[in-house]
């Protein structure tokens, strides 16, 4: 073999090798898939997307899976010798779905080995496999194992693993089962799916975070947010279905049964992040109380333009009035709330507080102006105008809530209608003290027309002429 035909067979083997490792190509080119990166980058321990078909999502969660199992994740602490599963809802789904998409991105030579349930171990794209044994970049083997929820929970016992990838929604029994498996090594759990199913546990766990865990991230993806897909072909599935299939199918959002109360709500513009207010915005302090419920306070400012912010949040069920009211007076402290001559803080609060406590003596108005709070139950409850002044500013980009103020934007996230009438009378704690608040506020008028020059001097000159008339009479 001449020099010539040498550099010929190396341009051709590096060829072949670029095209074989299409994982090194992921979301590198000119356009990219920004969503995914945003998954990718998330340190967080529990991570979904919630996405459309075909909007990226699977191919996310596959090249996840690949990262961590090579050791070369580009954002984050790699491992070697990582143990993880891919579950999938049955093995059909599995061989369709993510091994389809895990092999598409597998380059055949980091292979060790692969045991399969069904099918053959030289052509795996055409069976069920079992379990996939890859070189890790250490110098180790790693392992991915493919289960099926249609198994049960007891094929999902026993083993300290330090991932588990769901493609799609499983069973609650196995998602719990699944959890227990990473724990031994403080290993990630995440998912990927199109939430056809409605309000399960995953829509109370991770899209409102009904515990409060710090490790819960999601992301909505949709077709626009994939550059890789056709506009024009967009446009027509767009066009060819009715809006609720579009919300799960193109959008990635939970179908609600009556649909969601405050739908003009987007975390991406009404959450922001908390800054330091200033003290001129100081507005007041909402209350809608509760013992074995939650009692549910929130500090709300209002800048020179109207806008609200809400800032600060005390959220807790089963305590005393004297707890509750030491709490807040510590948020206030912190913030250098506003106090009157008696150093007294003020509150609006639901009118029910005016009633006796259990012990008949007291009312809970009473009992929190002894503890130094001296709370105003005169509001507007109002249910309805309430519930429409409140999608009105957020309609108009005029209420914003602090990211920390957790437990608000978990309800405003998860109260929907019972019926055409009714909202569900559930989790809406910090949405009643909420309207309580936006109710005080002034209705927005209508700004005075600008009269121009020419109307001026118009004026002007019929006053003019009427004082003549009026002396000639």
């Amino acid at each position: 073999m001449n020099v010539v035909e040498r550099i010929i067979e190396i341009e051709r083997e590096q060829k072949q090798r670029r095209s074989c490792d299409k994982l090194a190509s992921y979301n590198t080119g000119k356009k990219k898939h920004l969503k995914q990166l945003a998954f990718h980058r998330c340190k967080k321990k529990n991570r979904w997307v919630f996405g459309g078909n075909r909007s990226g999502k699977t191919e996310c969660g596959a090249v996840e899976a690949l990262w961590i199992a090579r050791g070369i994740h580009p954002y984050r602490k790699n491992k070697p010798d990582v143990s993880g599963w891919v579950v999938s809802l049955s093995a059909q789904v599995q061989r369709d779905v993510a091994q389809k998409k895990l092999l598409y991105y597998l380059d055949p030579r980091w292979i060790v080995d692969i045991v399969m349930s069904e099918g053959r171990r030289d052509s795996p794209e055409n069976g069920v496999i079992d379990l996939i044994v890859i070189k890790n970049v250490f110098g180790g083997t790693s392992k991915i194992g493919f289960k099926s929820c249609d198994q049960g929970r007891e094929k999902f016992q026993g083993t300290s693993l330090d991932f588990v990838w769901f493609d799609e929604e499983p069973p609650k029994d196995i998602y719990d089962e699944c959890k227990m498996r990473v724990l031994d090594k403080c290993g990630d759990i995440f998912g990927t799916m199109t939430p056809l199913k409605g309000m399960t546990f995953i829509y109370d766990e991770i899209y409102l975070n009904k515990y409060g865990s710090k490790e819960v991230w999601y992301e909505f993806m949709e077709w626009a947010d994939n550059p890789f897909l056709d506009k024009k072909e967009v446009k027509k599935l767009t066009e060819s279905l009715s809006d609720d299939v579009l919300d799960a199918r193109r959008y990635g959002r939970f179908s609600v049964a009556s649909g969601l109360v405050y739908k003009e709500f987007d975390q991406n513009v009404h959450v922001i992040e908390p800054f330091k207010v200033p003290k001129e915005w100081y507005a007041d302090i909402s209350i809608d109380p509760g013992l074995n419920n939650p009692l549910s306070c929130h500090f709300y400012a209002v800048d020179y333009d109207g806008n609200v912010y809400v800032i600060a949040e005390h959220f807790e069920a089963g305590r005393e009035i004297s707890y509750h009211a030491e709490r807040i007076k510590a948020i206030a402290a912190r913030l250098d709330w506003k106090t009157d001559a008696d150093g007294r803080i003020s509150s609006l609060i639901d009118s029910a507080a005016n009633q006796h406590t259990l012990s008949g003596t007291r009312s809970v108005t009473e009992l929190f102006f002894e503890h130094g709070i001296a709370v105003n139950p005169h509001v507007n409850k109002d249910l309805f105008t309430g519930i429409a002044r409140v999608k009105e500013y957020l309609k108009n980009r005029r209420l914003f809530i602090f990211s920390s103020c957790v437990d608000l934007i978990r309800e405003i996230k998860g109260y929907y209608w019972k019926d055409s009438d009714t909202p569900f009378k559930k989790d809406d704690h910090a949405l009643d003290e909420l309207r309580y608040f936006i109710m005080s506020r002034p209705e927005n008028k209508a700004p005075k027309e600008e009269k121009t020059d020419i109307q001026l001097n118009k004026e002007k000159l019929i006053k003019k002429l009427n004082r003549l008339k009026s002396r000639r009479l």
